[in-house]
């Protein structure tokens, strides 16, 4: 489902507007690794502990995981591009180029088509996020290929970063979140 319009459903809080609350979670994000606040946040807002819930699982995914980065970044592209989540895959498209995926890849997730030329992890991961996320499941095989590469804590990251990215989807989604100026839309399914 692609937005219909661009312009947020969730109102956006002034600083003077919002609860000591709103302000801790806003400070604790701003403060953090992201440095700003933006994205499912300014939804999220609206209930502080879900918000702050969100922002420290958030915050360990991307910057404490297990998982090779890079990894972690091509599940995230496979939950945008199943929810055709405009802002998820324009933000993390940038951020799994710059950790190093191919941009072959991400392009061929972009047309909903299978990448090609991607390597024995890459594969891994791939093929079990997708399965997850279509599904609600992955095969025995999937599960044991996961849990060769990165034993039990990596298939609890990356399922983690699979739901959590599901989440945020559906949460931009459903603000209508717009993509800046720069961004390409992805065409739907």
């Amino acid at each position: 489902m692609t937005n219909s319009s661009d312009t947020p459903r969730f109102r956006r809080f002034k600083p003077d507007e919002m609860t000591p609350e709103q302000k801790q979670v806003v400070d604790k994000i701003a403060g953090g690794p992201r440095g700003v606040v933006r994205g499912p946040f300014l939804a999220l807002l609206h209930s502080p502990t879900i918000a702050d819930c969100f922002q420290a699982l958030g915050e360990h995914i991307r910057f404490k995981a297990s998982v090779p980065f890079k990894l972690i970044e091509l599940s995230v592209l496979l939950v945008a591009r199943h929810w055709t989540a405009q802002f998820e895959w324009y933000a993390h498209r940038k951020h799994a180029i710059n950790a190093g995926l191919n941009p072959a890849i991400a392009d061929a997730i972009g047309r909903g088509e299978r990448p090609t030329e991607m390597d024995g992890e890459e594969t891994t991961v791939y093929e079990f996020a997708k399965t997850a996320i279509e599904t609600g499941n992955v095969t025995d095989q999937q599960f044991a290929a996961v849990e060769k590469l990165f034993g039990q804590r990596g298939l609890a990251d990356l399922l983690g970063t699979i739901g959590y990215y599901c989440a945020v989807a559906i949460v931009l989604n459903v603000d209508r979140y717009p993509l800046p100026e720069d961004g390409v839309p992805l065409k739907p399914l």
